[in-house]
């Protein structure tokens, strides 16, 4: 059976601040570049990375195409949604999801 988001997440809950600190890190600049191609991200001012853990941006208002499906991070994530940057984290989709 294959891994969902919520089982990822609750791995996560069990690394110390250390090791979620490092990993973010490396998603990070995963992320570049794939934000940095990204039509939605492009233009904006917009400099923070990684939407999918840390929420929505306070810049960008406007889809324009989304970047983050091929992105490793979702895949490594097991995250299933877009746009993290305009509709929030996986964690804050995962909610919305639930609650629908």
């Amino acid at each position: 059976m294959a891994k969902k988001y919520e089982d990822v997440l609750k791995e996560m809950s069990k690394l110390s601040e250390e090791e979620i600190k490092k990993r973010m890190e490396t998603a990070s600049k995963i992320c570049a570049n794939y934000c940095g191609k990204c039509p939605t991200y492009s233009g904006t001012g917009e400099t923070k990375l990684l939407f999918c853990g840390i929420g929505k941006s306070e810049m960008i208002e406007e889809e324009k195409g989304c970047m983050c499906p091929p992105c490793p991070v979702q895949s490594e994530m097991n995250l299933r949604w877009q746009y993290y940057c305009t509709r929030g984290s996986g964690r804050e989709q995962l909610e919305k999801e639930k609650s629908s």
